[in-house]
């Protein structure tokens, strides 16, 4: 597969869907990455105790993880030149220690959303969901790409 030009775009063309399964241990994986050690990403009380569902993922591994599927599909995550995002809702992430299951699933939809051939740039608006609620809102990331 090479990387997408501008000439071969057309909005509304989807490029892809992907599923991403987030556990407990990859909260605390990125806790310890990223320095946000809060209570609500890893303690079962404590994100009870300040009225959440239970333990939830970060908002930023939650955007990040989602960006994934634009840089793969660009073929280089270097040519997103822009990336923005409005988070609606947590993602609770149930404990599912000790077994294969993840204890939550992100599922990334990417639809070509404008076209700027005069820039070079794709924006591609992307849907990302959990549990078929919508998490992350007006999730968008402008993309250089060959003409």
């Amino acid at each position: 597969m090479s990387a997408p030009t501008l000439s071969e775009l057309e909005v509304g063309q989807e490029i892809g869907t992907r599923e991403i399964p987030l556990t407990r241990t990859d909260l605390v994986t990125y806790a310890g990455a990223s320095g946000d050690t809060n209570p609500i990403h890893w303690n079962e009380a404590f994100a009870r105790s300040v009225e959440l569902p239970g333990v939830i993922a970060h908002g930023m591994l939650t955007f990040g993880a989602a960006s994934g599927l634009v840089g793969d599909w660009a073929e280089d995550p270097g040519r997103i030149v822009g990336y923005s995002t409005r988070f609606s809702k947590p993602v609770p992430v149930e404990d599912t220690t000790g077994t294969d299951e993840p204890g939550a699933v992100l599922t990334v939809t990417g639809k070509i959303g404008a076209l700027d051939p005069e820039a070079g740039t794709a924006r591609v608006d992307l849907t990302v969901t959990s549990n078929g609620a919508k998490v992350l809102m007006k999730t968008q990331a402008v993309v250089r790409l060959v003409p």
